[in-house]
This record gives C-alpha cells, structure tokens and sequence, in this order.
C-alpha cells in the first residue's frame, strides 16, 4: 500500500540526489530553449517567409526546410540521440554527460519551436503585412517591427509549449549518461522499486510542468493586445 509518510523520508534521504538532477534537468532545458530561440526562431520565420505568397516566396527553400523540420519531429529521440553521438563527440569532445546530451535535445528543440514559429506567425492577420508596407517598412521591420510584435503572444505561448515537451524528451537522455530527474526516477524509484520515491518525482516534475505553463500563459496574455 502506498504510504505517503515513506514517500517523504525517501524524499527526504535523497535530497542532495534529487536537487542534483533537478539542476541538470535544468542545464540541459535551459540550453535547449536557448537554442529554440537563437536559431529556432529565424529558422520558424523563413518557414513562414518562404511560403507561397509571402515576402520571400522560394518554393525551394520552403521544401527544404519544411522537409528538415519534419523529418527532425518525426525522428524517435532515442534514436536520435544514438545517431548523433559521433557529432557530439565532434562538438563537446564526448558522448557521455549533460553537456553531451543537451546536443540532440537542443536540435529537436530548434525544431519544434520553428513549427511553433511558423504557426505563431500564419496567426497574424495578413492586413498587418499590407499596412507594414503602406507605411514603406523594409523587410527586415516588417519581420522586427510587425510580425513579431503582433505574434509575440503566440510566440511566448508556443515556447512555453515546447520547454514542457524539452523536459519530457530530457528524462531520455539517460542512457548518455545526461543525468536529470527523469533519469533519479527511473534509477532510484523504479530500478530499485521504490514506488513511494519514485512517486514522489513524478509529483515534482508535475509541479515543476505546472509551474511552466502557468508562467508562460500568464505573459502570453499579458503580451495579448486582444485580452
């Protein structure tokens, strides 16, 4: 029978494990959605610019990338993690360790987030386009100035999204040696039947998921103009 008494001493006992794991978890999410922006975000933009009909319709970039991205979200992320390892152990110099793994990690999160991008960005009302030009916007402040401003709720929305979906490809990364609560859970909850410890994780990734969504939502509708 489940005791929740037992849950906290387990808990408890495994306090410095746990506030381990808890900071790779966040190493690794942190470095992801840092990827998400810096090249997720230009990548998602020129899915939605090279479209049929938009200011830098190129029938064959569009094909290109929408094919990248696809075939990046369609991959099983363990496989992907085994299929990158002789570029990771280009990039970092091994194969093994929280650094290691938030290589593929950070890959699926620039995909991700493009699609959430591209979305974001197919939201905004084509007249906003049209008035950019009017006031003869360059393209570059209509993309700055225009389209980010006017999906910037959507934007913020789509990461929080995809930071959720990072913390659930993270628990993953294990078998890399990539460390992170997911990892303490299956290792010390679920290898070693402790049920109660095991559950006790589960409630804190919960609440930590949570803690998430609610940030994002809350400064997705501050930065709503319609709300």
């Amino acid at each position: 029978m489940f005791d929740i008494s037992v849950m906290l001493d387990s808990m408890i006992q495994y306090e410095a494990e746990i506030r381990k794991a808890i900071g790779e978890t966040f190493f690794m999410v942190g470095i992801s959605v840092a990827a998400a922006i810096v090249c997720g975000l230009p990548v998602g933009t020129l899915l939605f610019l090279c479209r049929k009909g938009q200011i830098y319709e190129n029938r064959t970039c569009s094909w290109l990338l929408n094919g990248l991205v696809n075939i990046i979200r369609s991959f099983p992320f363990l496989l992907l993690v085994v299929f990158m390892i002789p570029l990771t152990r280009i990039i970092v110099g091994t194969a093994i360790g929280t650094v290691a793994a938030s290589i593929p990690l950070s890959v699926v999160a620039i995909a991700l987030y493009a699609r959430q991008v591209e979305q974001a960005l197919l939201d905004v009302p084509r007249g906003v386009i049209e008035a950019a030009r009017s006031m003869g916007a360059s393209k570059l402040e209509m993309i700055v100035k225009f389209l980010y401003v006017e999906a910037r709720s959507g934007l913020v929305l789509g990461l929080t999204t995809s930071t959720i979906s990072y913390i659930s490809y993270s628990t993953v990364v294990g078998i890399v040696g990539g460390g992170g609560i997911g990892d303490f859970a299956i290792r010390y909850g679920y290898q070693r039947f402790e049920t109660e410890l095991m559950t006790g994780v589960i409630l804190l990734m919960i609440v930590l998921v949570q803690g998430i969504q609610y940030a994002g939502t809350t400064i997705s509708k501050l930065l709503d103009k319609r709300s």
